[in-house]
């Protein structure tokens, strides 16, 4: 990466969108083989171990939300990147289509906000799940479909909900957080070092074939001593780390499906991307959602077996989709919202890629709509 970087950030254009777009073009397509893969990777010059609190979560607390015990995670950093951790799939085998169905059917739900609210009425957009499933299992017809709801998704906020216009959190546009994914990245927190995580934002972002996430830096939250945590299910991406500077060359790396980063500390406010969705490498974790069975249930537990037809519509949108996750912290011990929050959030306002933490979608729907919606008509991600 660094060879390539360096022979890429000569000229104008900052090194960062360079490298975005290297990655983001389709002919010729680019060469992946400086892509870092955790899944295949062990520790070497760039990738380092990293540690992990095992006595953070017990195994049972672990199991409950789908995972594995915390001493058989993978985890890594990177050099020149502290604070950042990869931790490569730690869920329990069969576990993904709990967390799969959750972000479709359960999260998109009233009263947690969507990009269609924009366009829709809330009655037409409560069952979102419900008026799609049937387009996820049916068998191909060989003619084009009309896009079911799914189809047209792009994000939902839940907990402080993002306004995207001032970049900021407020204390009345707020509703509750889901108790299961709150679990979820306690625990994935607390054993990466910071017991006492309280979630309460998150953005998840559902991206087709040819989406892609612009370059941004997460900084809305008032609190930045808390981790950044995301979760990443179906498809893999292609997810660009920079630095504090847009003249940083960014490192390239896979997430696949149930891969977790957590950025905390210097790595907490740095430039990243993700410029392209592709296929699993050959040899990589599967990344369709179905997998075996759900794990065995236990007392208290947030993964719930799934129905035959919800694993069938889950791995079908999981076969050409992904969904990420991002779980937030806004506020640290004794803080609240300011009066009139503030907008001085150091992100691109120049960039062509897409609002802070939306997918992107293709440059001809780009080019076809106005600035107030922008990112919320997703008619039009296919080029």
């Amino acid at each position: 990466m660094a060879k390539m970087a360096a022979s890429m950030v000569e000229g104008g254009e900052d090194a960062f969108r360079k490298i975005f777009k290297f990655y983001k073009r389709r002919n010729p397509p680019p060469d992946f083989s400086d892509v870092i893969d955790f899944s295949k990777r062990v520790p070497g010059d760039q990738v380092v171990p990293a540690a992990v609190d095992p006595g953070g979560v017990s195994d049972v607390e672990a199991a409950r939300v789908g995972l594995q015990p915390v001493r058989d995670w993978r985890v890594f950093g990177l050099q020149g990147f502290p604070g950042f951790m990869f931790i490569s799939n730690p869920f329990l085998p069969g576990s993904h289509p709990s967390w799969v169905r959750q972000c479709l059917k359960i999260y998109p739900r009233k009263p947690n906000v969507c990009n269609l609210d924009m366009h829709m009425s809330p009655s037409d957009t409560q069952d979102i799940w419900d008026k799609s499933v049937h387009g996820l299992i049916g068998p191909p017809s060989g003619k084009t479909q009309p896009k079911t709801l799914l189809d047209r998704l792009r994000w939902v906020t839940l907990g402080y909900h993002y306004n995207w216009d001032t970049k900021t959190y407020s204390a009345n546009h707020h509703t509750p957080f889901p108790a299961d994914l709150h679990s979820l990245s306690s625990r994935i927190a607390s054993a990466c070092g910071f017991p006492g995580f309280n979630a309460e934002a998150g953005i998840l972002n559902y991206y087709r074939s040819d989406s892609s996430l612009g370059i941004h830096v997460d900084e809305s939250e008032l609190d930045h001593s808390r981790p950044l945590l995301s979760f990443s299910f179906g498809k893999s991406a292609i997810f660009l780390l920079g630095g504090t500077r847009r003249q940083d060359p960014p490192t390239a790396m896979y997430m696949h499906s149930g891969d977790v980063m957590v950025m905390s500390g210097q790595s907490r406010l740095l430039y990243h991307a993700v410029p392209r969705i592709v296929a699993a490498p050959q040899g990589s974790p599967a990344s369709d959602g179905r997998g075996p069975a759900s794990p065995l249930q236990q007392d208290g537990s947030a993964v719930e077996p799934l129905s035959e037809q919800d694993r069938d519509a889950c791995s079908g949108y999981t076969h050409s989709s992904r969904v990420n996750v991002t779980v937030r912290q806004v506020l640290g011990p004794g803080q609240s919202f300011p009066e009139t929050p503030s907008s001085h959030q150091r992100t691109d306002a120049e960039q062509t890629e897409g609002r802070h933490d939306r997918p992107a979608e293709g440059e001809r729907g780009k080019r076809s709509r106005g600035r107030s919606s922008s990112c919320d008509s997703v008619d039009t991600a296919e080029t």
